[in-house]
């Protein structure tokens, strides 16, 4: 009987030393499971510490860092959490240690963060506010994003952002600092990057493709292909003079343009409206056949004479020597730049678009007072469409009228 006593009594110290040997020193720092016994008054959770044979409590601030209304959106009774020691209480009357779940779920968090980071991984985020300077985006922890990265374009008003769950690149990472930078802007740019280049593999030069016109400048125009935006100076606008291109063209129109040329490594397209266009020379016979009298504007003066354009993008030369019938040293004795002026046709040379033109044939030939006076006479530098003897033609007449005259008197 003494044997099977001093048996038991062992027994019992034994299982008190492994009991005492199986609880574990807490300290502050440390990470511990704990199992949530009670919520108390919505503020706070009573927490039982496996291997610790003591109690803790996670109060209200240190449960999430997620914003919440009630502890059971974050915990319920029953639940096996991991939790960080942040303090040791004296008044044990709510338990021995002060908990965190927060701090260990951020630490985590951050952990992931930081993998994302090394990797160079997307992530989804939804936008919890919108803060002066950017936006506030809820990744488990604090983001935020400042206003140069939010989008490719400039935005003025964020707020339509709020709520949304977006896709952001992580520009920086600093955990001790709780010194998170994210940027939807870079995830925006490079899909655009992505089909831009796609759609620049697929443009051929010479090929003529729809575009929208994008923006407006004062040397052009930029159209967008789908992904890509070519340019159309403003010289490839129309036939015509173009002095704005927001006199001929709007944002936002749909235009045929055609390929001029595509530098992929650069990233540039060169396009033409008109190059879509009817050729202003075409059928140019009937519009100006010779001896036809049109109308005309003055554009250029030089000192052989005025080019006039009778046409949009069709422009004719008046030598010197036809302009007037009097002797002009310069054009802009008589002519000046936008002047409008009647022409008559005087040769058409379709294949290589030359056209001569005149105005003094449409004007009356003045009399000549001089009589028997030897004139030296220039003969044009171009076809005028006159002969010498049209030119001496009205003067030997006007000679042979002044002697039979005076044969008769």
């Amino acid at each position: 009987m003494t044997d099977q006593k001093d048996k038991n009594e062992g027994s019992e110290q034994e299982s008190m030393l492994e009991a005492l040997d199986s609880v574990q020193e807490i300290h502050i720092g440390d990470t511990v499971q704990g199992e949530i016994l009670k919520i108390q008054d919505n503020k706070q959770a009573i927490v039982g510490i496996l291997g610790g044979g003591v109690e803790g409590v996670i109060p209200n601030n240190e449960l999430s860092a997620v914003p919440f209304e009630d502890v059971t959106e974050i915990v319920n009774v029953g639940d096996i959490v991991d939790l960080v020691v942040i303090k040791e209480i004296k008044e044990k009357d709510n338990g021995s240690f002060l908990l965190s779940k927060r701090r260990i779920d951020a630490k985590q968090v951050w952990e992931k963060i930081q993998k994302d980071f090394d990797e160079g991984t997307i992530i989804e985020a939804p936008v919890k506010e919108v803060v002066k300077g950017g936006l506030v985006v809820d990744v488990g922890v604090r983001g935020f994003v400042p206003a140069s990265m939010v989008d490719i374009q400039f935005v003025d008003d964020f707020s339509s952002y709020k709520g949304k769950t977006l896709a952001f690149k992580i520009m920086e990472i600093e955990p001790s600092e709780n010194r998170l930078i994210l940027s939807h802007k870079a995830v925006l740019q490079a899909e655009s990057d992505l089909t831009k280049k796609k759609v620049m593999q697929e443009l051929k030069e010479n090929e003529i493709v729809k575009g929208k016109v994008a923006r407006l400048t004062n040397f052009g125009a930029f159209i967008d292909l789908g992904g890509v935006d070519g340019l159309v100076h403003i010289s490839q606008i129309s036939y015509e003079h173009v002095k704005n291109p927001a006199d001929i063209l709007s944002v936002g129109q749909e235009v045929d343009v055609k390929i001029l040329s595509v530098d992929e490594e650069a990233g540039r397209v060169s396009l033409s409206i008109k190059d879509t266009l009817p050729g202003p020379w075409d059928n140019i016979e009937e519009r100006a056949a010779v001896e036809a009298v049109l109308d005309g504007t003055v554009k250029r003066l030089t000192s052989f004479g005025a080019f006039v354009e009778v046409y949009p993008g069709v422009e004719g030369l008046v030598h010197i020597s036809q302009i007037s019938h009097n002797h002009i040293a310069t054009p802009h004795e008589v002519l000046s730049e936008g002047q409008e002026i009647k022409v008559k046709v005087l040769d058409l040379n379709t294949e290589d678009q030359r056209l001569s033109l005149s105005i003094k044939a449409l004007e009356d030939k003045p009399k000549q007072e001089a009589k028997h006076e030897e004139e030296k006479y220039d003969i044009p530098e171009t076809d005028s469409g006159f002969t010498i003897g049209d030119i001496l033609g009205d003067q030997l007449s006007d000679i042979t009228s002044d002697e039979e005259d005076t044969n008769e008197k």
